[in-house]
């Protein structure tokens, strides 16, 4: 067996084991959901006797009610979602496993028929579907774990701040006041969002004015110092070039933000005549770039993929606590 047949069963069985534990914890979830479900409705059933003999009870009363109907809906929507984040997640492991069985399967294959082949053009096509996957359960998540849930907890307080106007108006009022700084605040994660799936300006500007606005926004979110530099001026290139080299800067500030631990980031963009030069540098805590490109980063590998296939460049340049300093240039054909 070759160490790609090795890596690739690995991979396979850590899958496997990874299935088995997440339908436990689908079980464990499904019977939590159910226990909440039946304090929320016992909960619901004791609130509408309240509501039906409001004039007799007191505010605080009413009061500490809501807050407890509040309490068990939150409680149970948040198991609800975490259910269905479980769910999916094994669904994207059972599609992955998919393509893992029919790799070993194709490996072994061309291992007995074709040992020195090259490497099937399938591979490339399969790590972009894979990224493109990841990058929708990661927004996926951020959506559920974000907005959505703060829709939900607006109809709760909407609900509280309807009952209270004709028991407390003071209340009601700090209620609404609390309610609208939440909305702006989802709202610009709303927008947040739209910009990371797609920003309208780059179609508009172009990718200079595109990349200035996204590391002004990346500074406020992370808190990292970022500066970013760009040579050669605004010229507009391909929209295909724009898209990728855009997703590239994206993907690799995503990286530092997530896992280097950097403090300082500086993004460079050179815009040539007859070539585009970009590079991310941080003084993170590194890392080995030959074992990150063969194990899973989806993202630098796909990155190294499409430069390579545009005929450019790609040089990743860290080491285990020395910062890193990932680099690409591509052909520009006028």
């Amino acid at each position: 067996m070759t160490d790609e047949n090795f890596d690739v069963q690995a991979e396979l069985e850590e899958t496997q084991r990874a299935m088995r534990e997440i339908t436990l914890m689908i079980e464990q979830s499904q019977g939590e959901v159910s226990k909440l479900a039946q304090r929320n409705a016992a909960i619901t059933a004791h609130l509408q006797q309240i509501q039906n003999q409001v004039e007799k009870t007191s505010a605080q009363d009413i009061r500490m009610a809501y807050d407890s109907a509040l309490d068990a809906q939150q409680r149970l929507f948040v198991m609800r979602g975490q259910l269905e984040k479980l769910q999916s997640d094994k669904n994207h492991l059972e599609k992955y496993k998919v393509a893992l069985d029919r790799l070993v399967s194709g490996t072994a294959a061309d291992s007995d028929s074709t040992p020195n082949a090259e490497k099937s053009p399938s591979s490339g096509m399969e790590m972009i579907i894979n990224a493109q996957e990841a990058e929708r359960q990661r927004l996926s998540r951020l959506m559920h774990d974000g907005p959505a849930q703060a829709m939900s907890n607006f109809i709760l307080q909407t609900e509280i701040a309807m009952r209270l106007l004709d028991v407390d108006a003071a209340q009601a009022k700090e209620e609404l006041g609390n309610l609208k700084a939440a909305a702006m605040g989802t709202f610009q994660k709303v927008r947040n969002f739209i910009f990371e799936l797609r920003p309208m300006m780059l179609d508009d500007l172009g990718l200079a004015p595109t990349l200035r606005k996204y590391v002004e926004a990346f500074k406020d979110q992370t808190g990292l110092d970022a500066n970013l530099v760009i040579t050669g001026g605004d010229r507009r290139i391909a929209p295909y070039l724009e898209v990728m080299i855009f997703r590239a800067v994206q993907e690799l500030l995503g990286n530092t933000s997530r896992h280097s631990q950097a403090t300082l980031v500086k993004i460079a963009l050179e815009m040539g005549s007859d070539m585009i030069r970009v590079s991310v540098d941080d003084n993170g805590k590194g890392f080995d770039p030959q074992a990150v490109l063969k194990g899973n980063s989806l993202g630098l590998k796909l990155i190294r993929e499409r430069t390579e296939m545009l005929g450019g460049t790609f040089i990743a340049d860290s080491a285990v606590g020395k910062g890193a300093r990932i680099s690409f240039s591509i052909l520009v054909r006028n």
